[in-house]
């Protein structure tokens, strides 16, 4: 038995990744996405030593401080090599980056002119603490949660690359918004409930429940869209995005739809299986349970769950973008004014939408699971 569920979760990962791939080379066939699309190039590599310090007043207003420094190449076809590096830091600006030190690591930029390459200071390289961080947390959660931990990291590992090499893609290369962000939803959910939890009763309640709650959410947000009059322009970034292929612009409120029906899953998700696995180990322990009776207790729980779940859409949607709510408060005093702006609009409409589709979840998932559970016993009594 353990064997064959063994066999089911290899199968499951390899069509898992043979449908990224088909999904990605058909949106994406072609295009130069991830690519890179800028001039000259962007080495990491590491300080050596810094050779010259220079500072000049202009305007005798600010502070140029020139760094002129050795470094190491350490990757690409330059790796080995040393190339000298030119970092200016503006001292007008509150949030400067330091000056190098010796053995920083660093992206260098570079660029041609009259046949010279010329070497500046791009940035400080972060992805390498984000890195081990995140092997810490994959550590801990195969330490407390063993083989189902593993499970989960390689379900959440599929989930990102569905969205930055299916989704994004998709978006990029005209392709329709609204049906490709729903395949990405629909492909999350069921790899993530057939890695996770296997080919089961428990997993298909649970998949069809949060389906449908995603979907109503998706329709939340096609009906209010009518009188909410959005534009999809929520951010300076928006500006530049439909301005990024002028023959055939991005549509903004797709981007909008796409943005709150991805956001809700993961709650949504959570909200189904949960009801899911309670019904079934409720119809476990009583199996003289009524369906209407398990239809009940199905709602008795998710009311529990619905307080502390929409409060964790909601605050995780002001969290994000609290530094933009400080600003315009700040900056206007009138609250009806700040409410107003399609930017926090937006944010409300997530968190509403996202929260109407897990309390729609709550009694979907319960009426499908007594239905389902209920064929289940009838179908074992039968073969008795």
């Amino acid at each position: 038995m353990k064997n064959k569920q063994l066999f089911i979760r290899i199968a499951t990962v390899i069509v898992s990744a043979l449908v990224i791939l088909a999904a990605y080379g058909f949106v994406a066939g072609g295009s130069t996405i991830f690519k890179g699309k800028m001039e000259g190039e962007t080495l990491k590599a590491r300080v050596i030593r810094v050779t010259d310090v220079n500072s000049k007043s202009v305007n005798g207003e600010s502070e140029i401080v020139t760094v002129t420094f050795k470094a190491q190449v350490l990757g690409g076809e330059r790796r080995g090599k040393t190339v000298n590096v030119i970092q200016e830091i503006d001292k007008s600006y509150a949030f400067s980056p330091r000056q190098v030190e010796q053995n920083d690591k660093i992206l260098v930029e570079s660029y041609s002119q009259d046949g010279q390459t010329y070497f500046y200071f791009g940035d400080y390289v972060r992805i390498t603490p984000l890195i081990w961080l995140l092997a810490i947390f994959c550590v801990l959660i195969i330490v407390f949660s063993r083989m189902q931990g593993l499970k989960t990291i390689i379900s959440l590992g599929f989930t990102c690359v569905s969205v930055f090499c299916v989704l994004i893609p998709a978006i990029l290369n005209g392709h329709n918004i609204y049906l490709w962000s729903i395949l990405v939803s629909v492909y999350i959910t069921v790899m993530t409930l057939c890695i996770i939890s296997g080919y089961n009763q428990k997993a298909l309640c649970a998949g069809i429940g949060c389906i449908c709650g995603v979907m109503c959410s998706g329709l939340v947000v096609l009906v209010t869209d009518k009188f909410l009059n959005m534009t999809g322009l929520l951010e300076e970034e928006s500006i530049y995005l439909y301005q990024l292929y002028p023959d055939n612009p991005i549509d903004l409120k797709a981007i909008i739809f796409a943005m709150i029906i991805i956001g809700a899953l993961g709650a949504v998700m959570d909200v189904s299986m949960s009801i899911s696995s309670s019904l079934f180990e409720l119809k476990t322990k009583s199996p003289e349970i009524k369906p209407s009776e398990l239809m009940k207790s199905g709602f008795t729980i998710g009311r529990d769950m619905l307080g502390t779940m929409a409060n964790t859409l909601v605050l995780a949607y002001i969290g994000s973008s609290l530094t933009s709510v400080l600003l315009l408060v700040s900056y206007n005093a009138n609250l009806g004014q700040v409410i107003n702006k399609e930017m926090i609009i937006a944010e409300i409409l997530q968190a509403l939408a996202g929260s109407m589709g897990m309390l729609l979840t709550l009694p979907l998932t319960s009426a499908i699971c007594a239905v389902i559970y209920y064929k289940k016993e009838v179908r074992e009594n039968a073969s008795r």
